[in-house]
């Protein structure tokens, strides 16, 4: 590891590019909620190769989504090989590895096989909506803002956890033993990659858990009782650049060192060089994740957002708040795939930039119920503003806006929660699949009155953790340096008249307000 590791705080946010002088290639891991990717980045974050696989999405009910914890682990094995096949390297060439995960997803396995007890519970499942509920009316939610920094949701890992140990049958007894390990999909694969020598996670993936008292930086007991998680279980939490082992021998051909951790939104904010308390970046996946950094300051929402950790290096941590949208390009998806009103996600912007201007159609997306600031389980998605004219063009658009729409509510309640920040001076800078779309971005920006950064780099969530990785490898250079190479790719700046930003917003607001089952 390199002798000094700069504290997120005080990094420079300038874009430009910066010649990095590091040995070595770091292979990324980025294991996401609808595919795996692996890509190599060179001695100068450079990428060089990739490899990505889709696994399937099982649904068994309404509200519930499962993965097959082994189909994780097989695209992981698989892209990693893919990715160094395609550079035409092997193992040997490696100076480190990083993993970034959908986060909150929960996997719960025997440490004598190695394998899930159950089908991963997606971050995305509503199956403890109930218990969250329980809990709530109990008087327990304070407890958890109090030390986790989040709300109490069927989101979070920890009700998941319970779940899996009440209907797996002898589970309980199992975990009372000491037979069981939970972990999110970074403490999965790493403890598969090290043939199970290795249980350990970051900070950034265990303050997603509902479990981890993010102020102390430790497990917290009490919340492990409220759970009914015994403490057994849970992994070593670990700097997001740190030594979380090596692979296996033959997995790759030759020992790797696991150098790199962080979980998918974190690693973006990484990649994205958001070092300095005041930056905000927004991630565009299947759901939308803005965070704002607060760096040392963990900073109390007012307004249903979370605290989370932003980045810990070298024990101290940096915090940020966050706003989870649980449907972004999902949405998209289910133009494509439910509806089929287009047959590639790119059609989209087509239809939306040909749609009626004087209709005002919404699409309110809780097809899993609303995230941030709502955080109302029991919402599903409506539409309002149809007529007998409407089409597929205003369907698209609708789609398209809603994530537009979604993003203002979180810097709306951002704005209220941390008056250090004057948003009027803010850009955002924007990651993810969906920011391919300049129709989505102008949108975006108009709606939010600020501008919009775009990075030559889309996929800042696998340099995220390339860099970490690389970072503690020795191969890439301190924080301040690394923002330095940061590249714009295009800016956005809002053109929209405030009158009709304002209009658009207002039918938003009540399009939401029909929708909520609670207030």
């Amino acid at each position: 590891m390199s002798a000094h590791i700069a504290t997120p705080d005080a990094a420079d946010d300038q874009p430009g590019r910066h010649g990095f002088t590091g040995q070595g290639l770091i292979l990324a891991l980025d294991q996401g909620t609808t595919s795996t990717r692996a890509m190599l980045f060179d001695g100068a974050m450079q990428v060089i190769a990739t490899d990505q696989q889709e696994f399937p999405q099982h649904f068994p009910a309404s509200g519930l989504v499962e993965h097959d914890a082994e189909d994780l682990w097989r695209t992981s094995v698989a892209t990693m090989k893919g990715a160094l096949a395609t550079a035409g390297v092997d193992a040997g060439a490696l100076a480190a590895i990083g993993i970034t995960n959908q986060r909150e997803t929960t996997v719960v396995w025997d440490r004598e096989t190695g394998r899930a007890i159950h089908p991963a519970i997606v971050w995305q499942d509503r199956r403890t909506a109930r218990i969250c509920g329980e809990l709530k009316r109990d008087g327990h939610e304070q407890l958890v803002r109090d030390r986790s920094g989040l709300l109490l949701d069927p989101y979070f890992s920890a009700t998941k956890i319970g779940w899996i140990l009440d209907k797996v049958e002898g589970a309980r007894a199992a975990a009372a033993a000491g037979r069981l390990a939970f972990g999110t999909v970074d403490s999965f694969l790493i403890w598969r990659m090290t043939g199970g020598r290795v249980h350990a996670t970051d900070a950034t993936n265990a303050s997603r858990t509902m479990l981890y008292d993010i102020h102390k930086g430790t497990w917290c007991p009490e919340l492990c009782a409220v759970f009914g998680v015994p403490m057994s279980m849970l992994p070593d939490v670990r700097d997001s650049a740190g030594d979380f082992g090596e692979t296996l021998p033959d997995l790759l051909g030759r020992p790797v060192p696991i150098r790199g951790v962080a979980g998918d939104q974190q690693a973006a904010t990484t990649g994205q060089a958001c070092f300095r308390p005041g930056m905000v970046k927004a991630t565009y996946g299947t759901g939308c994740f803005a965070l704002l950094v607060t760096g040392r300051q963990s900073v109390r929402s007012r307004n249903r957002l979370l605290t989370t950790v932003a980045l810990q290096l070298n024990g101290r941590r940096s915090y940020a708040l966050e706003g989870s949208i649980f449907v972004a390009g999902a949405a998209v998806q289910w133009l494509r795939d439910g509806l089929g009103l287009i047959s590639t996600s790119a059609e989209s912007e087509q239809l939306a930039a040909a749609a009626d201007p004087a209709q005002s159609v919404y699409l309110v997306p809780a097809f899993t119920g609303l995230g941030a600031p709502h955080w109302d389980a029991d919402a599903r998605g409506a539409m309002f503003g149809l007529t007998r004219a409407t089409g597929p063009r205003e369907i698209a658009r609708a789609v398209l806006d809603s994530v537009a729409y979604q993003t203002r509510d979180l810097v709306e309640a951002m704005r209220g929660d941390w008056e250090g920040t004057d948003f009027g001076e803010t850009v955002l800078r924007v990651d993810g699949g969906m920011v391919a779309s300049d129709w989505l971005m102008q949108r975006l920006a108009d709606m939010l009155a600020t501008p919009v950064d775009r990075p030559k780099l889309r996929e800042t969530t696998a340099m995220g953790a390339a860099y970490l990785a690389g970072l503690a490898a020795g191969v890439y250079p301190d924080p301040e340096v690394f923002a330095d190479g940061w590249a714009l790719d295009r800016r956005f700046e809002p053109a929209m008249a405030e009158a009709e930003r304002e209009r658009l917003y207002g039918g938003w607001q009540d399009a939401v307000r029909r929708t909520l089952t609670r207030t």
